[in-house]
């Protein structure tokens, strides 16, 4: 459009007779070519901004699309967060019922002067009361109340001495103990368990717990060959990573 109008004038300048004689051939087809050239060019540079602002048009897009897809993900974090957290207050007033359920069943047998197990004879066939106790001894435990988990996981075992639980029963209960320092008795429980369950999932663990043990208890030898079996027996758990890690026992004395 701009090289149509620039010719246009052109020609009318051209066109006025008076003014015929002030342009040679030569120079009128060089201003000619040189009003082309720039036309041509404002064209161009026309064309190029026209293209730079469909290009920034189509980066906004993008990134307003990137902008939608990042707050529907925010939108599905929040809502997820809410559900687990509703899951996980639901969990703790389940087991605080259970809890005042139980504290309740105590002290009614308490004042009668006789267990409760003793006034009403439990099916040894209903795992009920066997799951509740150990999800209450779990629950004490993830709720950092660490000494009482300890009693409940001690009088579940004493109870349920061949529960399906048994095995994760005294890993917590090893836990437990481990918590409150008593590492003794950490360790026996530990030791206990691989000898009684020496095909549980957690025996990679076991060991390592069992070796932190010993060196709190100032006993870096039998803990360093505790390490060295760990990494040797289950080479690819993660509590072999974790033993590789430690800083190297210091040599007994």
């Amino acid at each position: 459009m701009l090289k149509r109008y620039a010719l246009i004038l052109l020609v009318s300048c051209f066109a006025v007779p008076a003014q015929a004689g002030l342009f040679s051939d030569d120079d009128a087809r060089k201003l000619i070519q040189q009003l082309e050239e720039r036309v041509l060019k404002l064209e161009e540079d026309a064309k190029q901004q026209t293209r730079s602002m469909l290009d920034l048009q189509g980066q906004i897009e993008a990134l307003n699309g990137e902008i939608r897809k990042l707050r529907g993900q925010n939108e599905e974090l929040a809502h997820g967060l809410q559900d687990a957290e509703k899951r996980e207050k639901d969990f703790y007033v389940d087991l605080d019922t259970r809890l005042r359920r139980f504290e309740s069943i105590d002290i009614a047998a308490q004042n009668a002067g006789t267990s409760s197990a003793s006034a009403v004879p439990a099916d040894p066939n209903d795992p009920t009361n066997e799951n509740r106790a150990y999800e209450i001894a779990y629950g004490l435990f993830k709720g950092g109340s660490h000494a009482n988990a300890a009693k409940a996981f001690q009088e579940f075992l004493k109870k349920y001495p061949d529960s399906v639980h048994a095995a994760n029963a005294h890993y917590w209960l090893g836990n437990a103990q481990f918590a409150l320092k008593d590492y003794k008795s950490a360790l026996v429980t530990y030791q206990g368990l691989l000898k009684d369950f020496p095909d549980t999932r957690k025996a990679a663990d076991v060991m390592l717990n069992i070796a932190e043990c010993l060196l709190e208890l100032k006993q870096p030898v039998a803990a360093n060959k505790t390490l060295k079996q760990l990494v040797t027996k289950y080479p690819g758990s993660e509590a072999a990573a974790k033993a590789k890690k430690l800083p190297a026992p210091p040599p007994a004395k």
